[in-house]
This record gives structure tokens, C-alpha cells and sequence, in this order.
């Protein structure tokens, strides 16, 4: 189910975050070196105060979180043992139900498993480039338009 973010669930959204941030940046040494009091309290100060959020339940257990701000999407992560059960195509389906004249989002290039995942749910490459400091790889910005075939 998916609904509204609330702060009683910072704890929960930050640890997905670290979660499936650990096993799939494993190109971010910075990232990597983030302990979980680190996250939670990155996840309040950029995450949670600038981002409209919804998190995705199961059992009263957040497994998944969508943060936006106005038609981008600034984050999308699923705990890593709840991936590939349709969570992220419902978070990513929601945030096109929010901004239906079009969504953008970006992405590390070297995130072959997020890049196929908004391409195969109709996201077209459009901007190639370099990630902001401490990050600094190169990355991909996408768009989907309901318009797009």
C-alpha cells in the first residue's frame, strides 16, 4: 500500500535507503562509508525537508519510498529483499499519477538495474552528465511524458 510519508517513519525509509544504496553503489566510496545514524540523519536534513514523500507498506513495514520535488523525482529505493515484486513499478506509477504532464528523474550511468528499470516502464534518456560533488560520476537524466508512444 502505498501512502503519505510521515516522520515516525524516518527511521524505516533512511535504513531502505542505506540498504539498497550499500549493495548497488558499490562505485560510491562516500556512500559506502555512511554508518546508519549518518543516513537517518541525511535522509531528514535533504531528503524529508525538501521532498514530498510516500512510502510503500507492507505489514505496517515500509519497504519502499518515492521522494519528489514539483516533477522530479529525487529518489526511488525498494529494501533490497522486497525488489522485483512490483513495489517500484507502483512508487514510479504513482509519481506519473502526480505529475501526468511529465516526470523526470536522474540516475549513475553505472546503475544498470535502475537504468533498465525506467526504461522498461517507458523513460527515454535524455541528458547525459556528471553527478554533483561528493558523487562526481557520470550520469543520465530521464524523462516520461504521457504523451511519449
Amino acid at each position: 500500500m502505498i501512502r503519505k510519508y510521515k516522520k515516525e517513519d524516518l527511521v524505516s525509509a533512511a535504513k531502505v535507503w542505506l540498504g539498497s544504496g550499500r549493495i548497488e553503489y558499490t562505485y560510491l566510496p562516500e556512500f559506502q562509508k555512511l554508518n546508519e545514524a549518518k543516513a537517518i540523519e541525511l535522509f531528514h536534513r535533504v531528503i524529508q525537508q525538501h521532498c514530498r514523500i510516500w512510502v510503500f507498506e507492507i505489514n505496517d513495514s515500509v519497504v519502499g519510498f518515492l521522494a519528489m520535488q514539483d516533477n522530479l523525482i529525487d529518489r526511488l529505493y525498494v529494501d533490497p529483499e522486497h525488489q522485483t515484486k512490483g513495489i517500484g513499478s507502483s512508487l514510479l506509477a504513482h509519481a506519473k499519477i502526480q505529475c501526468p504532464d511529465g516526470v523526470k528523474l536522474r540516475t549513475h550511468q553505472q546503475n544498470k538495474h535502475a537504468c533498465e528499470f525506467y526504461e522498461n516502464r517507458g523513460f527515454v534518456p535524455v541528458r547525459y552528465g556528471l553527478s554533483p560533488p561528493p558523487e562526481s560520476v557520470p550520469d543520465v537524466e530521464y524523462y516520461w511524458s504521457s504523451n511519449s508512444p
